[in-house]
C-alpha cells in the first residue's frame, strides 16, 4: 500500500513538490492531498485527479506523511489547526520553512511526532531539485522515508541540522542566483547579436552543460575554466573584465547578506 501524502500549503513549492511527484510516476495522484486556502489556484491538480482541500486537519488525519509547506508567519497557526489530528505512532511530519529548527516545530505541535526538516528548491517539479534534509535524534527512521520521497524528485543530501540556513540560501535562493547569470548572459547575447530567444537557449543550455561536466567528473570549476582559456584570448579576457567588476566577490557577498537574513523571517 502506498504511502498517503498530504501537503499542506499548496504555494509555489508545495505545488512543484505535487508536480514532481506526480511526474515520476512512483507517486500516483490518489495518494496526495493538497491545502490551500483558495481552492481555485489548486484547480490544476483538480484536474490531475489530485484531492484538495482548504481543511488542513481533515488532510491530516487521511495522510501518513505530512509535509509543510507555508511562509513562516504561517507556521503557529497552521500547526494549531491540525495538532489534534496528528497521530504520533502512524505520522511523520516534514516541513519545509526557512528558519525553523527541527525544535522550533516540535515545540509548536506539543505532539511525540517525527520531525524531518528539508529544503529543496523549485526545481523539484522537474525533478531536478537539490534537497537538503535534517532531522534530531527523535526521528525514529523517518529521515530515510522522507529521503525515500524526495529521491524520486532529484538529488538528496543528509546534513547536520545546524547547516540548514546555509542550504536554504545555496540551494534554494540559489535557483534565483543562477537564474540572474543566465538573464545577464542571455543579455549579452542579445547585444552581440542573437535574438532573445536564441540567446537564452544558448545561456541555459551552456549552464547546464557546466553544472553536467561537474556532477558527471567531479572536477573543479577551475579545472574546466584552464580549459578554455588560452594565451590572450577572449575567454579570459572576459573572466578578467567580470571580475574586475566584481563577479565573483558580488556572488559571495549576495549569499552572505541572504544568510544573515533568515533569522528575520520567523
Amino acid at each position: 500500500m502506498k504511502e498517503k501524502i498530504a501537503i499542506l500549503g499548496g504555494g509555489n513549492i508545495g505545488k512543484a513538490i505535487a508536480g514532481g511527484l506526480l511526474a515520476s510516476g512512483k507517486t500516483g495522484a490518489s495518494d496526495l492531498i493538497v491545502t490551500r486556502r483558495n481552492l481555485v489556484h489548486l484547480e490544476d491538480l483538480k484536474k490531475q485527479g489530485v484531492s484538495v482541500t482548504s481543511d488542513n486537519a481533515e488532510a491530516v488525519k487521511a495522510a501518513s506523511m505530512i509535509i509543510i509547506c507555508v511562509q513562516p508567519t504561517q507556521v503557529k497557526d497552521l500547526i494549531g489547526e491540525i495538532r489534534e489530528s496528528i497521530d504520533p505512532v502512524k505520522q511523520v511530519v516534514a516541513y519545509v520553512i526557512a528558519a525553523y529548527e527541527v525544535a522550533d516545530i516540535r515545540e509548536i505541535l506539543e505532539v511525540p511526532v517525527p520531525v524531518v526538516r528539508v529544503m529543496p528548491n523549485t526545481a523539484i517539479a522537474i525533478r531536478e531539485s537539490m534537497t537538503c534534509l535534517a532531522t534530531d535524534d527523535g526521528s525514529n527512521g523517518a529521515l530515510e522515508k522522507v529521503q525515500e520521497i524526495f529521491n524520486q524528485l532529484g538529488s538528496t543530501m543528509i546534513i547536520r541540522e545546524k547547516l540548514m540556513g546555509a542550504a536554504t540560501i545555496l540551494g534554494a535562493c540559489g535557483i534565483a542566483y543562477f537564474m540572474r547569470f543566465i538573464r545577464a548572459a542571455s543579455q549579452g547575447g542579445i547585444q552581440v547579436g542573437f535574438h532573445a530567444d536564441e540567446a537564452q537557449a544558448i545561456a541555459a543550455q551552456t549552464a547546464r552543460g557546466a553544472a553536467s561536466l561537474l556532477l558527471q567528473t567531479g572536477s573543479h570549476p577551475e579545472d574546466e575554466i584552464d580549459k578554455v582559456t588560452t594565451p590572450r584570448g577572449c575567454t579570459i579576457a572576459g573572466l578578467n573584465e567580470m571580475e574586475h567588476f566584481g563577479l565573483s566577490s558580488a556572488v559571495i557577498k549576495g549569499i552572505i547578506t541572504s544568510y544573515n537574513e533568515i533569522e528575520k523571517l520567523k
